[in-house]
């Protein structure tokens, strides 16, 4: 049987990719629960119409994150924070300070879309962090944490 999903699943494919599987897990499952529909000759000419204009427009959006990555690429963020005599941070630095330091450089990224490389931020010094812009676009910035 086959199906266009609508939504990513598991070890059968991507939404919107056209799948084989076995008849009752389509019609049992996949498609009583929403997240696929059966492919017909009409669905499939409608999918490959909305796949060619959807094309168009993530050229536009990989285009624009690009441009946003080589924005990044010579940025040094500098995120201060309390500390003991010793250097240790009460707390910890989060992917939130981050984002609002790339707000303040006038680069909006959501803080989900940060992530620490390596392990919690709890003492001063110099660490990276992955920035994913786009699906498989992402970049790699560095920060410095200091005292305040």
């Amino acid at each position: 049987m086959e199906l266009i999903l609508k939504q990513d699943i598991p070890n059968i494919g991507h939404k919107d990719e056209i799948v084989t599987v076995k008849a009752g897990y389509g019609r049992n499952y996949l498609i009583p629960q929403g997240m696929a529909t059966l492919a017909t000759e009409r669905a499939k000419k409608i999918h490959s119409e909305n796949m060619r204009q959807r094309a168009h427009k993530e050229a536009k959006l990989r285009q624009d994150a690009e441009g946003v990555v080589k924005s990044l690429e010579g940025i040094k963020l500098t995120i201060g924070a309390k500390t003991s005599s010793t250097g240790k941070i009460f707390g910890s630095v989060t992917t939130i300070q981050l984002a609002e330091a790339l707000a303040q450089k006038s680069v909006e990224v959501e803080r989900k879309n940060i992530k620490i490389i390596g392990s919690a931020i709890k003492e001063v010094g110099n660490y990276k962090a992955n920035v994913r812009i786009y699906k498989d676009i992402s970049t790699e910035i560095d920060f410095e944490v200091i005292s305040e």
